[in-house]
């Protein structure tokens, strides 16, 4: 069983799946950090100082015995254009990476095969 389990574990894809889950974490972190400290500052401005997180919706304000209870749309906001901004980076990415493999497929399928290049010889010989 232990056996069968390393074997499992240091499988490429595994490893592969691993590797990418970690950076996309990573990369998440990014995201947060330039939507936060970069792209929120901006929108702030624009809109007069509005900072998004500060907005909700107060349910029910405090009390002395109770926490608020509140929706907060505005970290929402944030959150769904850090999702957005990942969903734009990842669809460029993918599309840069499916265009290069189309150029590749291109320039493998116009070569001419073993069958075409024989045949070429022969003809060139029959001269």
């Amino acid at each position: 069983m232990w056996k069968e389990f390393k074997e499992f574990a240091l499988k490429g894809n595994l490893i592969e799946t691993a590797i990418a889950f970690v950076m996309g974490a990573a990369f998440g972190k990014v995201v947060t950090a330039f939507v936060e400290k970069m792209f929120a500052p901006l929108v702030g401005l624009l809109t007069g100082g509005i900072n998004l997180n500060d907005y909700k919706f107060i349910i029910r304000a405090a009390k002395s015995n109770s926490p608020e209870v509140a929706i907060a749309w505005g970290e929402f906001v944030t959150a769904s254009i850090d999702f957005i901004v990942v969903s734009a980076v990842m669809f460029f990415i993918v599309k840069t990476i499916n265009t290069a493999k189309k150029k590749e497929v291109v320039s493998v399928s116009g070569a001419p095969t073993e069958v075409q290049l024989l045949g070429e010889i022969r003809d060139l010989l029959k001269k």
